[in-house]
C-alpha cells in the first residue's frame, strides 16, 4: 500500500548495532564512520545516536519495576513464544491470531523514530514492523469503530512488578482511531533487524513517535475497536497528569516539571539540554488530526 510519510532520520541518526559492544571506539571513530547530528526539525546542536545497549537498558516498563534497569534484568522470565493477539470489538473478524500468522501477512519496514518520554528525556531509536493501518484491515474496522484500545500481557508469575500497586493491572493504552490508522502508528516487532528484545515489548508493541512514550504499549495481547473513549492506565491513576491524548507538546508542562526541554539518553549528565518540538517533530505529518482542539485542555 502507498505511504503518506517519509522519515527524516537516516541510519547516519542511530549506532550501529556491533558498535555497541565498544562504545569507547564508536567515540572515537565517529568522524570516519559519517555519524552527523539529526536531519530535520529536531537538529538543534549535535545530537549523539542512541546504541542498542542504550535503548535496551534503560527503559520504562512497570510490570518488571520501576527502575529504569529492572525491565533489562527481569523480563526475560517472560515467554514470548507462542503468541497471539486477540482482535474483537466493531470489527468483521474478530478472533485469535497467532502472531506468525500477522507477522505473515503484513509487510515490515524499518522506522527510525524519535521517542520523548513523559519524564523530559528522550531517544533516537530505529524500529522494525508494520503499520497498524495493516492490522486493522485485516481484521475489518465496522463503521460504529471510533476507538482503538490496547491490552499488555498479565502473568504475574513472570512479572515481578505486578505485585506493586504502581497501577491497575493490566496496562492499558487507546487512541482515536484517526491517530490508529495514521501511516506513522505502527506495531514494532524488532530493533536494529533484530526481534525486538522483552524489555522493549517482545513480541509486538505500539509506537505513536508524536505521544509521550507511555502511549505506545508494549507486549500487546489484546486490541479492540469500540464506540466510546477507552480507559488507560495513566489517566485511571491521575488524569490531572497524564491526559488521554498525551501528545508531546512543549507548551503544556506537567504538573510537577516543564515539558519545554529534554534529556538526551547518552549525552551524560552535563549534557545540555534540548529544547522539545511540538508533537516530537512531526508536527507537518499529525497537526491536522487536532485541527480547532484546544491542545492545551485535550492534553
Amino acid at each position: 500500500m502507498a505511504k503518506r510519510w517519509n522519515n527524516t532520520l537516516t541510519e547516519a541518526d542511530v549506532t550501529p548495532y556491533a558498535t555497541y559492544l565498544n562504545r569507547r571506539q564508536l567515540m572515537a571513530g565517529a568522524a570516519g564512520l559519517g555519524l552527523t547530528s539529526l536531519a530535520g526539525p529536531l537538529a538543534a546542536g549535535d545530537l549523539d545516536p542512541n546504541s542498542w545497549e542504550e535503548i535496551t537498558s534503560y527503559n520504562n516498563f512497570y510490570e518488571f519495576g520501576t527502575n529504569k534497569g529492572d525491565p533489562a534484568r527481569y523480563a526475560g522470565r517472560m515467554t514470548t513464544e507462542p503468541w497471539s493477539v486477540t482482535i474483537d470489538g466493531l470489527v468483521d473478524r474478530p478472533g485469535t491470531y497467532d502472531f506468525r500468522d500477522i507477522m505473515a501477512a503484513m509487510t515490515v519496514e524499518e522506522r527510525i523514530y524519535r521517542l520523548r518520554c513523559v519524564e523530559a528525556w528522550s531517544m533516537v531509536v530505529p524500529w522494525n514492523g508494520f503499520e497498524l493501518a495493516d492490522l486493522l484491515a485485516m481484521a475489518g474496522v465496522q463503521d460504529g469503530a471510533r476507538y482503538v484500545a490496547f491490552e499488555t500481557l498479565l502473568r504475574p508469575d513472570e512479572m515481578p512488578g505486578v505485585s506493586r500497586p504502581v497501577i491497575e493491572w493490566p496496562y492499558v493504552e487507546g487512541l482515536r482511531l484517526d491517530e490508529a490508522l495514521h501511516p506513522l502508528t505502527i506495531m514494532a516487532t524488532g530493533l536494529y533487524g533484530k526481534p525486538i528484545p522483552n524489555q522493549n515489548g517482545a513480541p509486538i508493541r505500539l509506537v505513536v513517535p508524536w505521544k509521550y512514550g507511555f502511549k505506545s504499549i508494549k507486549s500487546v495481547v489484546r486490541i479492540s475497536l469500540v464506540k466510546d473513549q477507552p480507559p488507560t492506565s495513566w489517566n485511571k491513576y491521575s488524569a490531572r497528569e497524564y491526559g488521554f491524548y498525551s501528545n508531546v507538546n512543549p507548551h503544556v508542562d506537567h504538573p510537577r516539571w516543564s515539558q519545554a526541554s529534554e534529556r538526551r539518553i547518552g549525552g551524560g549528565l552535563l549534557a545540555r539540554r534540548e529544547p522539545t518540538l511540538m508533537f516530537n517533530g512531526y508536527e507537518a505529518e499529525v497537526a491536522a488530526l487536532y485541527e480547532g482542539m484546544d491542545l492545551a485542555k485535550y492534553h
